[in-house]
């Protein structure tokens, strides 16, 4: 029963990192090229490849019945570039959009 149990919170915990790595690697693709580097930061190939690489090993550290768990506890250290991503990388590039410019528009002071 125990066994059971664990086995189910591994898989919840690995399955919300997952989705974590693969949020992240989304939003890297999506961002424009110039925006890394008008922001100080590592270019876009680099982001896209390392995050690309967590959410890889991420999936093949999903536990059963989502993926095989290779891994083991290894797996949760997959989230590793995507936090650093999110925290550090994705808020300095904020006021880029995907057009490359920055934010504009309504809702943006005024009126």
């Amino acid at each position: 029963m125990f066994a059971s149990l664990q086995l189910t919170v591994m898989l919840l915990l690995t399955l919300a990192l997952f989705l974590l790595e693969v949020f992240a690697l989304v939003d890297a693709a999506r961002r424009p090229a110039g925006a890394f580097t008008s922001a100080g930061k590592r270019t876009k190939v680099f982001w896209a490849s390392i995050l690309a690489g967590g959410a890889l090993l991420g999936f093949v550290g999903l536990y059963p019945p989502l993926g095989i768990g290779l891994l083991g506890m290894a797996a949760l250290f997959m989230v590793v570039p995507a936090a650093i991503y999110l925290t550090d990388v994705r808020p300095a590039l904020g006021p880029h959009r995907r057009s490359g410019g920055p934010r504009s528009g309504p809702g943006r002071g005024g009126w």
